[in-house]
């Protein structure tokens, strides 16, 4: 009865201290009359709460997310079913599914009959902003009478998982070089003669080993060429994730390192499935991934729960230590990187393996940058290439696949996304 009882509303109360009220002037005032209204008053409100009571407990439901993997901007939608057991008949159901900020707003349904012979089928869509693990739930019912003299609350269903992936977008081509792919970067395979391997030269950067010149190609060619050690593709292709907070600017899905996040699942998927083995680590050297190359949906799905459950890193500097390739050709998404970070990163490298890095200018994702690059960011992408990076310098409205067209020039000269130099 106390448990009953506590499901009264404001007007239930009301009504059971006025037949209450009633109930003792009808013994001092001796009215039978307004004694027999009291009795039917407060029992009016304790008959609804006990029937509430036992039909809340025939209440059932069921959730389904589809899909259960979505992308960020994408929709989804999410049913639910209701239904009830038993012949008695049920009151007015008020529906609350508990939706998390970021997949949109809390949807809420009023049921005024639930049939007993059949299931009620509710839907609402889900337009998830930001990636990660959502939990959808728990789903909520409020079973009211149709005086409104009681109600309880009720959990029908607990949480279901949403995995948020970050936006893949559309790229075409590989970047030219001897190992991400086919196309030209100022390399020429020569043949020496007679009984010698085919050797690849190209032009001499700042910065080479002046041991590597070909002085045979350069006599030829009347200007300096270097040998490089050819590299076959199928050692796979690493792309270095920089996820620092420290290192990105914005807040939101307009955040710098949520572009960044993309960015790596787009060029980790096209590579994959161009048939390339793509390993993904972030600016510490850790591995999130490492897949083989061909066709699987299966595979793609692991880089993109790996990167919707990734958090942003609290620390402040690049520490690796070792090559964060292994030998491998090297992408790097780099957000703000200081000049030690710099050196960290280009310390292990091989001057003969090709290393592509696309610097985000961060600061012009918080709104504050002037329209050319800052000068960090510049100062930045100069010793990157001064090591012999192909470098391309990204803004919040520079299209994805421009910066990857553009990565894919950076053997032949150095290119800054949007045409700022």
């Amino acid at each position: 009865m106390l448990r009953a009882l506590s499901g009264l509303t404001t007007r239930g109360r009301c009504l059971l201290a006025a037949g209450i009220a009633a109930a003792v002037c009808s013994l001092v005032l001796n009215e039978r009359d307004l004694l027999r209204v009291a009795v039917f008053v407060v029992a009016l409100p304790l008959l609804v709460a006990a029937y509430i009571a036992a039909t809340r407990l025939r209440l059932g439901a069921a959730r389904a997310l589809h899909p259960e993997r979505i992308a960020v901007g994408s929709t989804g939608e999410v049913h639910l079913e209701l239904w009830r057991s038993g012949r008695l008949p049920g009151g007015e159901v008020l529906l609350e599914d508990g939706v998390p900020y970021p997949l949109g707003t809390r949807p809420r349904f009023v049921v005024e009959r639930l049939p007993h012979d059949r299931r009620v089928l509710l839907r609402y869509p889900l337009r998830p902003g930001l990636r990660g693990i959502q939990q959808v739930g728990p789903l909520r019912a409020t079973i009211t009478d149709p005086f409104g003299l009681c109600e309880f609350d009720r959990e029908l269903i607990g949480h279901s998982r949403l995995v948020v992936v970050p936006q893949v977008v559309p790229l075409w081509g590989l970047p030219g070089g001897s190992g991400v792919g086919a196309g030209e970067d100022g390399s020429v395979r020569l043949h020496s003669g007679q009984g010698e391997p085919d050797v690849i030269v190209r032009h001499y950067r700042t910065g080479d080993d002046m041991r590597k010149v070909h002085w045979r190609s350069t006599a030829r060619r009347d200007e300096i060429m270097v040998r490089v050690e050819e590299r076959p593709w199928r050692g796979g292709t690493t792309v270095l994730l920089d996820h620092r907070a420290a290192a990105h600017h914005g807040s939101g899905p307009e955040a710098s390192l949520e572009w960044a996040v993309s960015f790596a699942a787009s060029v980790a998927l096209h590579l994959r499935r161009a048939g390339h083995r793509v390993r993904l680590v972030t600016e510490h050297g850790l591995t999130l991934t490492d897949i083989p190359g061909g066709s699987g949906e299966g595979h793609d799905n692991v880089v993109l729960d790996t990167l919707a459950a990734l958090p942003a890193a609290h620390q402040r500097d690049v520490t690796l230590g070792h090559d964060p390739a292994e030998g491998q050709e090297l992408i790097a998404v780099l957000g703000t990187v200081s000049a030690e970070s710099v050196h960290e990163l280009t310390r292990y490298r091989p001057r003969g393996t090709r290393s592509l890095a696309v610097l985000l200018d961060t600061p012009s994702w918080a709104g504050t940058a002037p329209d050319h690059l800052t000068a960090a960011t510049e100062d930045s992408a100069a010793l990157l290439r001064a090591a012999g990076w192909g470098v391309v310098v990204a803004g919040p409205r520079t299209p994805m696949p421009e910066v990857w067209a553009d990565l894919g020039r950076t053997g032949t000269r150095t290119s800054v996304a949007g045409g700022t130099r």
